[in-house]
């Protein structure tokens, strides 16, 4: 259903296991960015009101979602370290199309969106499948669920709001793009790492 051009190797859910206080950590600080794209989304293309009330929701949505990593964090006596660069969102964002027109900009910014979206379900997949923490496998199964569900909200706007992009061509340009990305992560304790 996503696309994705390759598979994270299930091996690295015992990666992520291994460092529970620094996967959790990672996590947080990935739903808050995504709440943080979410906003930024929405005060740029304000003027399509489906979009302010859908990724509203979806803000809302990210920053419950932190608040339910922290509660796994202080419930196990962690504590929620710094903000992490994430490597890998940084490839995204210079592979992200800045020329051209507005709504060019506006387009690949939504697909930028599900393009991570779409990445962390995979991820929340392998570590619900994969790890021992019944628990935490059960966490990520739903959030599985959640970030599918914003991978599809992301590109439908895309595809609804493009006036002079082949979004389809597009897309495939960026599954291609994020698929020789990715052989380069997955050997750490991050969500895209």
């Amino acid at each position: 259903m996503l696309g994705l051009k390759l598979l994270t190797d299930p091996r690295w859910a015992n990666i992520a296991e291994s460092n529970l206080e620094e996967i959790l950590t990672d996590h947080a600080w990935c739903e808050q960015k995504a709440a943080t794209n979410a906003i930024t989304l929405i005060t740029n293309n304000s003027e399509h009101m489906d979009l302010v009330e859908e990724l509203t929701a979806i803000a809302i949505e990210e920053m419950q979602h932190f608040q339910m990593v922290i509660d796994i964090i202080q419930k196990r006596g962690y504590t929620l370290g710094r903000e992490r660069k994430d490597d890998y969102v940084g490839r995204l964002v210079k592979f992200s199309r800045k020329d051209g027109s507005r709504n060019a900009a506006f387009i690949d910014r939504l697909l930028f969106a599900a393009m991570i979206e779409a990445r962390s379900c995979e991820r929340f997949r392998v570590l619900s499948l994969n790890i021992k923490d019944q628990e935490l496998a059960k966490f990520y199964h739903d959030l599985m669920i959640s970030e599918a569900g914003h991978y599809t909200t992301f590109l439908n706007f895309a595809r609804k709001y493009t006036i002079d992009i082949d979004v389809d061509k597009r897309w495939k340009e960026w599954l291609e793009f994020e698929g020789e990305l990715i052989q380069s992560f997955g050997k750490k304790e991050a969500i895209h790492g």
